[in-house]
């Protein structure tokens, strides 16, 4: 056993399995898995009390987080991703018939920073022309950063369930609403897996959902941390990924990579920053235009040097 010992809070994946189950070890560190369900809870007692020394993060709440000074840095080791036609649902009531019927409504989102809003908002307003400035983002719940200040166009409401308000009509439309037991809730895109496809062949970024993140106190103390984390998380992807090829998974989760991979090629969970640098660059500026983080970073000073080149 090792004298090095990191509290770690990640989610149960096929790729990070290994790690919970001692398939996979490091030669550097233990791990104590600490479970935390919903895998979101994660973030937040990240931000607000850097619980543990190895935590899944949102990649839009690293960067706001990065912009207030929370004492922790990324590495790029990437847990999740996904494409967002398919996640926006409207109110048919509103007359929502195409993206850009969207200005002059309220759409719900559970916080502003929340990642899977940058990347729709952010996809809005470069294919389809939406000015975000004229809809109304209405927040079901807080930030997980509590010193983060939103834009004027943000309100909240007193309801957390986006369903609800979406059948209520307080918004009119949404994205991680869940299911809605109503004919009047319909997907705002038909053919979403097409659109996604074609987005990532136009564009070249596959988004990022979550990552990894490290307390700055355990890699100040042990200098060669964040490779080592780097390359056991990488080993236990291999090890599932040779699995996945095998056949031997079989799982709603892991068909839905092979489904990703089908969109973006044989690597569906890629790793390191080369191969994600067009995705990280693209999110940073749909950061600053939302107005999440104040200034644009070099997609380099997000991870630790001795990480940069790492695949």
């Amino acid at each position: 056993m090792s004298e090095l010992i990191l509290r770690t809070a990640v989610g149960n994946y096929g790729h990070t399995t290994p790690l919970k189950d001692g398939t996979v070890e490091s030669q550097v560190f233990d791990m104590e898995h600490i479970e935390v369900s919903p895998v979101t809870s994660i973030f937040r007692r990240m931000v607000r009390g850097l619980e543990f020394d190895v935590a899944e993060m949102a990649l839009s709440t690293y960067l706001c987080a990065r912009a207030h000074g929370k004492e922790f840095t990324g590495v790029p080791i990437f847990l999740t991703r996904a494409f967002y036609h398919g996640g926006i649902v409207v109110n048919r009531r509103s007359g929502i018939e195409s993206p850009r019927d969207l200005e002059g409504k309220r759409f719900g989102v559970r916080s502003y920073t929340l990642t899977p809003g940058v990347w729709t908002r952010g996809l809005l307003q470069t294919e389809y022309g939406v000015d975000l400035d004229a809809v109304t983002w209405v927040l079901s719940g807080d930030e997980h950063v509590a010193e983060y200040v939103a834009p004027s166009n943000v309100v909240s409401s007193s309801n957390n369930d986006l369903g609800e308000m979406l059948l209520s009509g307080e918004i009119d439309a949404a994205v991680g609403a869940g299911p809605a037991d109503s004919d009047d809730i319909v997907p705002l895109f038909d053919e979403p897996d097409r659109l996604d496809a074609e987005w990532h062949r136009k564009t070249g970024v596959y988004p990022i959902s979550h990552m990894l993140v490290v307390k700055n106190a355990a890699l100040e103390s042990n200098p060669d941390l964040a490779e080592a984390v780097c390359g056991v998380f990488g080993a236990a992807k291999a090890f599932y990924m040779g699995r996945l090829r095998a056949g031997d998974e079989a799982g709603p989760a892991d068909q839905a990579l092979l489904k990703m991979a089908g969109i973006v090629g044989e690597d569906p969970i890629p790793y390191g920053l080369e191969s994600s640098r067009k995705t990280l660059e693209t999110f940073i500026g749909f950061n600053v235009e939302q107005m999440v983080i104040p200034e644009r970073v070099d997609v380099e000073e997000l991870f630790p040097a001795a990480t940069l080149a790492l695949a």
